[in-house]
């Protein structure tokens, strides 16, 4: 099933905010490559939250903790407004954490989403397993 909505964004600028186009950042993991780095998915997950993309999010979470569905298209709808990376560190081969905040509103009220999220790679592909909320 095409996405009219990321097909039109392949040209702008990445959601992400890693100053690349999104065709040459999220778009190549959201289309089914891996991401080469637990910072990569993290940014290609905030990605997808950005433009919906429910299918992708359950895809990369580990399948240990994944939710059975998310419910976006049934949230309110959430203006996202930035990712900024505070720390990416691989704990190990197969594991890695990444600290972020991401910025976003809800029915006009702004909020911060900080969090230490924890990453595993199973088969040459990186998973999110679980967040930590930060103060």
């Amino acid at each position: 099933m095409k996405n009219t909505q990321t097909e039109s964004n392949s040209r702008n600028p990445c959601p992400c905010e890693s100053g690349k186009p999104y065709k040459a950042c999220c778009e190549p993991f959201h289309k089914g490559s891996p991401a080469p780095t637990a910072e990569a998915l993290m940014r290609s997950r905030y990605t997808a939250f950005v433009l919906q993309l429910e299918d992708y999010l359950l895809s990369t979470w580990h399948p240990e903790t994944r939710p059975t569905s998310l419910g976006l298209a049934e949230d309110p709808p959430t203006k996202w407004l930035g990712l900024q990376i505070k720390h990416a560190e691989n704990t190990s081969e197969i594991t890695a954490i990444v600290e972020f905040v991401a910025r976003y509103k809800i029915a006009s009220k702004a909020t911060r989403l900080h969090e230490t999220s924890q990453f595993e790679r199973i088969d040459g592909r990186w998973y999110y397993l679980n967040g930590e909320f930060n103060a």
